[in-house]
């Protein structure tokens, strides 16, 4: 959790329940965990509205994911198109060799 070990985990706590004290720390975590739910909260809220924004607009998910589909599609047959091509000549460039040298062998 945040690059911190177990050791240093008992320090910071140690530390805290010295500067606080142990009748300050419930009330401390409560008000933490009172601010993490506001905040989670918070960012639901706004993620909502972007959504709902993007749907005002037109763009929903669907229509997002038949966009980036169809975009997707086309690479792959671009990169078979590439990649094939390039095998076959890879491989009958591999066979010429072969034909004219023979198959090479390390020699010790």
């Amino acid at each position: 959790m945040f690059g911190i070990g177990g050791g240093e985990l008992i320090f910071i706590m140690f530390v805290v329940l010295l500067l606080f004290g142990s009748d300050k720390i419930p009330e401390i975590a409560r008000t933490m965990g009172k601010a993490m739910a506001q905040l989670k909260n918070a960012t639901n809220d706004i993620k909502h509205e972007i959504q709902k924004g993007a749907e005002e607009n037109g763009l929903d998910a669907k229509s997002l994911s038949e966009m980036t589909g169809g975009i997707n599609t086309q690479i792959d047959k671009i990169k078979e198109d590439v990649l094939g091509d390039g095998v076959v000549q890879a491989t009958k460039i591999k066979e010429d060799i072969e034909d004219i040298t023979g198959p090479v062998k390390r020699s010790r």
